[in-house]
């Protein structure tokens, strides 16, 4: 990331907001500090020639300066960290949109550890960026050039000892921040690394666990931390060798000018009063600059993330997928899809038409056209690789996809409010099972024991605590707990569609029956289901069904 990255003001308006703001208190903040050197130089002559009668109005002005050069330094700190919260905020919005637009597709092919860090901790250190870093680099860009013209209008030859020396920090800054540069991605790749064995192995435990490996992971998270305690380290190093050459080179360029204005007070050639005003502003003309080389360390981690968040975002605004249920060029329905009589007047339909996920250049699913009637129970049969899971990602918009699904009664495509959905993965978390079914939502007992009832769970207790994962259920009854989740949502939200991937791969057939029947009643409600499977039992038993063949063709071609 550039010192000001172009990208920064696109993908975040906050940033915009705070260089205007940052801009005007910067040039009062110049104007301060002139008006600082000439009050004290002013103050320090009246006191050296007596002139005590005068001294009380100078101190006076000195006093309103000083306070109104705090109250703008502390407003513009104020600004820069309510500024870092808001561009954090929509940074991290604008990710998370990213990874749901884009779906599992996309994800998959990244680290989602990084990822996390990337828009947890990563992006959190843009606070030292807004707060320290980019302040400065505004009064370098405003408060260098005007004291400098202050300079040379007062008193030419400092001026230019100033205009000469000046360019010396930014060359140490340049060649600091190539080595910090480097030093600082070598940490954040640290950093992502250890986040992801340490995922790796939380997910992997229990595998882990049964071949004795365990400890072996151990070892290799000790490694990992112990490599990204050294990079930080080094990271440190740096930072205090850069702050030492950025002040020795400061410091001498100071004391150039300050030899000068001796040699010229002892010869009588400069005005007392303007030697001091010299020598008080000369350190403000470098003191920005020097704010910016010792807090590009400070702002370095976030700058490294940021620059990641843009790449991410920058992928995204490049590939321009196809937003959810958006109809584009439709083609004759496709043979692959066969469907059971529907009442073509039902106003309460979801119509899918030319419906195309493609992954990878590669033809997923379709084009495939049925229609999905409330008050029906719709499955969706065939082969594994066929496209089934992917027409379901499709429905619930989580996935890049062609054609249309949308209601006939004008109600448009289907919306999150009003859809229900249960996947092959329970993905149940620690806490009671009424704490799951309810998923946030306010538990109440007798529609949690009704929605268990209904998914074939009368069996399961909803006082059962799980552990991490789901952990305390089979595999049969943690499928049941997932799909009363989704039923309870029906009870307490208006929802239509319910969409259910293979819920009963775990269960014996007494138990489908009843989820089966249940499902029924479901649907008997005014709910459109969908249900993926591959047991006879919950196809023969579905009122429509639709039959998908297996393909995997370059998009665009015809299957």
């Amino acid at each position: 990331m550039k010192p000001l990255d172009p990208r920064l003001l696109r993908y975040a308006s906050a940033a915009r907001t705070f260089l205007v703001a940052g801009a005007g208190l910067g040039l009062l903040q110049t104007a301060l500090t002139v008006a600082f050197a000439a009050l004290v130089s002013r103050a320090v002559v009246y006191a050296v020639d007596g002139r005590t009668a005068d001294l009380p109005g100078v101190l006076a002005a000195l006093a309103l300066v000083l306070v109104a050069r705090s109250l703008v330094g502390w407003t513009l700190e104020a600004v820069a960290a309510r500024t870092a919260a808001r561009v954090k905020s929509q940074l991290r919005s604008r990710v998370v949109e990213t990874v749901v637009r884009r779906g599992h597709a996309w994800l998959a092919e990244r680290n989602s550890a990084r990822l996390a860090i990337l828009i947890g901790p990563g992006l959190d250190a843009l606070d030292d960026y807004f707060a320290r870093y980019l302040p400065q680099l505004i009064l370098t860009a405003l408060a260098t050039p005007l004291l400098l013209v202050v300079l040379f209008t007062q008193d030419p030859l400092s001026g230019v000892i100033v205009l000469v020396t000046l360019p010396l920090i930014p060359l140490f800054m340049i060649l600091i921040g190539w080595t910090t540069r480097a030093a600082q991605a070598r940490q954040w790749d640290r950093l992502a690394a250890l986040a992801s064995a340490f995922l790796d192995a939380v997910n992997g435990l229990s595998t882990l666990k049964v071949f004795g490996r365990e400890r072996r992971q151990i070892r290799r998270i000790g490694t990992l931390t112990d490599d990204y305690r050294v990079q930080t380290m080094k990271v440190l190093q740096v930072s205090f060798l850069s702050g030492f050459a950025l002040e020795m080179a400061a410091s001498l360029s100071v004391a150039l000018v300050a030899v000068a204005i001796g040699i010229r007070l002892v010869e009588g050639s400069l005005a007392l009063p303007l030697g001091l005003f010299l020598l008080l502003l000369t350190p403000e003309a470098y003191l920005p600059l020097r704010q910016v080389g010792a807090n590009f360390h400070a702002a370095s981690e976030g700058v490294a993330a940021a620059d990641e968040v843009f790449e991410v975002l920058d992928d995204d605004a490049a590939a321009s997928p196809a937003p959810a249920a958006t109809a584009v060029s439709s083609s004759a329905s496709s043979p692959t899809a066969r469907a059971a009589s529907a009442a073509p007047t039902d106003p309460d339909v979801l119509v899918v038409r030319d419906l195309t996920v493609d992954y990878g250049g590669l033809r997923a699913t379709g084009p495939i056209s049925f229609e999905l009637p409330t008050g029906r129970v719709t499955a969706v049969t065939g082969p594994s690789g066929s496209g089934k899971s992917s027409l379901v990602a499709a429905l619930l918009g989580v996935v890049p996809h062609g054609g249309s699904a949308r209601w006939r009664d004008g109600g448009g495509t289907p919306t999150r409010a009003e859809t229900a959905w249960s996947g092959q993965q329970p993905g149940l978390m620690s806490g009671s099972v009424a704490a799951n079914v309810a998923l946030g939502d306010e538990i109440d007992l007798d529609q949690v024991i009704e929605a268990l009832t209904t998914a074939g769970g009368r069996d399961i207790d909803p006082g059962i605590e799980l552990g991490a994962g789901g952990t305390g259920l089979s595999g049969g009854q943690a499928q049941r707990v997932a799909l009363a989740r989704a039923l309870y949502r029906i009870r307490r939200r208006d929802v239509r569609l319910l969409l259910v991937d293979e819920p009963t791969s775990a269960l014996d057939l007494e138990t489908e029956r009843e989820l089966v029947d249940g499902l029924a009643r479901i649907a008997a409600g005014g709910v459109a289901v969908l249900v993926v499977t591959h047991r006879p039992g919950v196809r023969d038993a579905a009122d429509r069904v639709v039959t998908l063949t297996a393909q995997r063709v370059p998009s665009g071609a015809t299957p």
